[in-house]
């Protein structure tokens, strides 16, 4: 009987789900729960991709490194609430994609540091409030920029080259034309 218990409840394999939290594998469709909550994680560990439920609420999480959560395409539900966040410049992430998830789970998480952002709402941060953050671009989100400036400065220095290489060939071909026919008029037939 203890057994046919154990099948009927449907887990996530072990290697898969990331210690100390436990995981519940609620089908294909719907992906897996992941609770980690009341961990005292000071950090996250490395999810199952089809993470639809995180449960990382009660912990001692400051931040999220970017681009944590990037690749949870399937997850639906996220509990964040009882952390001592940290608001300074490495709460950008967690707060620009709390806006893209849901402005409620957003209102919910408050700053615990630095002291004069203490309790005060994630969902309220101004830049001022978080100071000078362009030091912690991303490397590579300047070296799109610039690459993609010079792919577009390439792209207008071609169409232009293009556009002037096309009117100096119809002059060409129009002066080739008349030059031509003057040269046939001008010839004298031989008889």
């Amino acid at each position: 009987a203890l057994l046919s218990c154990a099948l009927l409840l449907p887990t996530l394999p072990a290697e898969d789900c990331p210690p100390p939290c436990s995981c519940t594998w609620l089908g294909v469709a719907r992906g897996t729960r992941v609770d980690c909550s009341s961990r005292g994680l000071q950090a996250v560990p490395a999810l199952p991709r089809r993470t639809r439920s995180l449960r990382l609420h009660n912990n001692s999480l400051a931040s999220l490194p970017a681009g944590l959560l990037d690749s949870l395409g399937q997850l639906q539900e996220l509990q964040l609430g009882d952390n001592p966040w940290h608001c300074d410049c490495h709460i950008v992430y967690l707060r620009l994609w709390l806006e893209d998830f849901g402005a409620d789970a957003l209102a919910r998480l408050r700053c615990a540091s630095p002291a004069h952002l203490s309790t005060k709402p994630l969902g309220q941060l101004t830049g001022n409030d978080l100071g000078d953050c362009t030091r912690l671009l991303p490397t590579k989100c300047l070296q799109f920029f610039w690459r993609d400036l010079v792919l577009i400065a390439g792209v207008i220095i071609t169409l232009v080259l293009v556009a002037w290489a096309v009117k100096s060939s119809k002059k060409l071909v129009c002066q080739l034309s008349l030059g031509g026919r003057r040269l046939r008029r001008s010839i004298p037939k031989t008889r």
